[in-house]
């Protein structure tokens, strides 16, 4: 088991850089949560790609909702649409 979360570990020090390069690109524009300084979502965004990444070792493609959400202070941050084909395109994944 701890060779396998190791590993997982591994793959997200890799893959990181790229996901926030690509969730960087993706929170230009949007309306900053005043509490963190980053797009809404941000967060939720970089911990599923990040996690999409490990467990499938590819891209994910077409549009995918991200799930509902809690800020710091409880509150519900609602769901959204994020379309991965447009978000990852010219990204690829280091090896």
């Amino acid at each position: 088991m701890e060779t396998l979360q190791s590993g997982h570990e591994e793959l997200k020090t890799l893959y990181l850089p790229a996901v926030a390069a690509m969730v960087d690109r993706w929170a230009e524009g949007k309306t900053l949560n005043p509490d963190s300084g980053r797009a809404n979502g941000y967060y939720r965004l970089t911990a599923w790609l990040l996690d999409y990444l490990v467990l499938h070792r590819a891209m994910p493609e077409g549009i995918h909702l991200m799930p509902e959400g809690r800020d710091k202070l409880n509150r519900i941050e609602p769901s959204f649409p994020v379309d991965f084909d447009e978000l990852t395109k010219g990204f690829g994944l280091p090896e």
